[in-house]
């Protein structure tokens, strides 16, 4: 969800990664064997989307919302930051800018 603000960046990252790992432990705690190596490499993940920071999941939704518009240069350019704009009217320019960054940030660091 994105608020409009003048000078701040009010974006909310969601997280459902606690209820679902929950979730899947208790499966694992009651699941047959040949379900077991399943559940427990769903567990990794889950582990693993969940170490992930926020700028990395800003940055996930900033390039997605440029794949659906077509974009395909950096996430920081100027056409992108349009774009963003165009697919978010609510955006102010320095919350798109900022986005902008956390992608093209997280561009440039491995996973």
């Amino acid at each position: 969800m994105i608020k409009k603000s003048s000078r701040e960046l009010n974006v909310l990252v969601l997280r459902d990664t606690d209820r679902v790992a929950d979730a899947v432990q208790e499966a694992l705690r009651t699941a047959p064997d040949a379900e077991r190596a399943g559940l427990e490499r769903a567990a990794a993940l889950i582990a693993e989307a969940a170490a992930r920071s926020d700028a990395e999941l800003r940055g996930d939704w900033v390039r997605a919302h440029l794949t659906a518009a077509g974009h395909d240069g950096p996430a920081d350019s100027v056409q992108a930051i349009k774009l963003l704009r165009q697919a978010e009217p609510t955006l102010s320019l320095y919350a798109a800018v900022r986005l902008a960054k956390d992608a093209a940030g997280s561009e440039q660091r491995p996973r």
